[in-house]
């Protein structure tokens, strides 16, 4: 019997995340589709192909400079696998959640209540910490730290678009129902010094 390579390991976890990511796209689909039909409004189109693109990028090049690059993860590589895992528990966490009001585009329900259970308890978009999880552990399994330099950067970029354009279209509701929540860390609790309550916040 054929021994299995760590490259074979490593191009199968991401041939995983990617049947991962198809199934994010139907549910999302389904979701989007839903949300138009009961008087959903889309905010946000003006960046989402951009994303798109970004996002379909990510597995190919890690595949493709993996290739060029076979030599053995380090043992540090485990911790990056169990981050890039986490990253996928959370964001289906995050999607079961919100059921059928979850896509990967911002529809927005006028009337609907804000979701305030599960992982946004704590977050404002559990979500999006998941993606900014995969974007850096991915390519650190393989030791690829300048494409997980490169594809943070560009993903910073994007969530800063993208979160701007989905609070402002989920509207003042929702502000108040998340007021004192961290957009990617869990706030502090009551008595810390004020400074440090602003984490994870955009302006």
């Amino acid at each position: 019997m054929a021994t299995l390579r760590p490259i074979d390991l490593y191009l199968s976890l991401l041939g995983l995340v990617l049947l991962e990511r198809l199934a994010e796209l139907v549910v999302s689909g389904r979701n989007a589709r839903r949300a138009l039909a009961r008087g959903g409004v889309e905010a946000g189109r003006g960046h989402y192909l951009a994303m798109v693109v970004f996002h379909a990028a990510f597995l190919p090049a890690l595949a493709v400079t993996a290739l060029r690059h076979p030599q053995p993860p380090s043992p540090a590589a485990w911790l990056a696998v169990s981050g890039a895992l986490l990253a996928q528990a959370l964001r289906w966490w995050a999607v079961a959640t919100l059921g059928d009001r979850w896509s990967t585009r911002v529809i927005v329900v006028p009337g609907e209540p804000p979701v305030t259970g599960g992982p946004y308890r704590l977050l404002r978009h559990p979500n999006y910490v998941a993606v900014i999880l995969e974007m850096a552990c991915l390519p650190l399994a393989w030791g690829l730290w300048r494409l997980a330099l490169l594809f943070t950067a560009g993903n910073a970029v994007l969530l800063l678009l993208r979160i701007r354009a989905e609070e402002r279209a989920l509207g003042p509701e929702w502000e108040r129902a998340f007021a004192g929540k961290g957009r990617f860390l869990p706030a502090l609790p009551p008595g810390r010094p004020e400074r440090a309550r602003g984490r994870g916040r955009i302006p």
